[in-house]
């Protein structure tokens, strides 16, 4: 039987959020055992040997050349801002007990692309987008907000970095998206996977960090860098060939729900009522961001 490009886009987005979820759950187990340099040097290590695997039979190293001379300095400030956000959504996810919470709290990152896209990419915003960036922000705020009145310790430990994450991935985003034709997903996950490890080793040398780690967080890296630095990778750029962005975007918000089972499954761990409630409606709020900009593309078509 010969599916159409719809299934096969829904069945690679469905791939891609099943990756992208237990990377919340892997990463999790293995930063419970040991540091975070020692993490960032294994796992994308690993996942740099994925990337260069399936790049050998997609791109030349002739190409490879060709492609980063070209736009040397755009790959070195994505790579800039890889590291940052990357380091940031790690610390996150070490610092917050649940990594379903990091998951919800993560949800954030549509709202940044949303508004940078009509700052900088002049987007339109519709009512729905509105409201949809209303309630995400709600359910961030009712997820982080732990009830104390002083101003440090008002929210729970760890929203910082989200919010760190989200905003710098997000400007980033906004960079490919500006510069779409003259970059190379491919090299893109590359690039991001080298300036990260050579991030890392650098720091492994210079704060003289052991090689040496416990079985199983090298386990849970393998397989975790497996799932993330390369199938979420890939997984989203053939999802992005068959159906529409925005479609995914719509079955992406469900990742939070992946995790949550994960969490559940792994650590025996469940996030607290209000902060289920609060998960749920950043949910909504992705999936009402996204049917804007579906309902804003069918009126520019018309």
């Amino acid at each position: 039987m010969k599916l159409s490009d719809s299934t096969k886009g829904y069945i690679w987005t469905f791939v891609g959020v099943l990756a992208v979820s237990n990377v919340y759950i892997f990463s999790k187990v293995a930063l419970n055992l040991i540091d975070i340099i020692q993490f960032g040097f294994y796992w994308f290590g690993f996942g740099l040997i994925w990337n260069f695997v399936f790049l050998n039979k997609r791109i030349s190293l002739p190409k490879i050349k060709e492609a980063i001379r070209d736009n040397f300095k755009l790959y070195i400030l994505i790579g800039i801002l890889e590291i940052v956000a990357t380091t940031s959504f790690f610390y996150a996810i070490m610092t917050i007990e649940n990594p379903s919470v990091t998951s919800f709290l993560g949800n954030l990152s549509p709202i940044f692309v949303t508004i940078l896209g009509v700052l900088i990419l002049k987007e339109r915003f519709n009512s729905i987008e509105i409201l949809g960036v209303i309630l995400t922000l709600t359910g961030a705020f009712v997820i982080s907000y732990k009830g104390n009145t002083g101003l440090d310790s008002i929210f729970l430990n760890g929203t910082q970095y989200v919010l760190l994450s989200t905003s710098i991935f997000s400007i980033n985003t906004i960079i490919i998206k500006k510069n779409i034709k003259k970059l190379t997903p491919s090299l893109l996950s590359l690039n991001r996977g080298v300036f990260i490890f050579v991030f890392a080793f650098v720091l492994m040398i210079l704060k003289g960090q052991s090689f040496h780690i416990p079985q199983k967080a090298l386990v849970a890296i393998t397989i975790g860098s497996l799932l993330g630095p390369f199938l979420t990778v890939i997984a989203g750029y053939n999802a992005l060939r068959f159906i529409e962005a925005s479609k995914r975007s719509i079955l992406s918000s469900s990742k939070s729900l992946f995790v949550l089972l994960g969490a559940y499954l792994y650590f025996g761990k469940f996030p607290m009522q209000y902060q289920i409630i609060g998960g749920i409606f950043t949910v909504i709020g992705v999936l009402l961001i996204s049917f804007g900009k579906i309902i804003l593309k069918k009126k520019d078509t018309k």
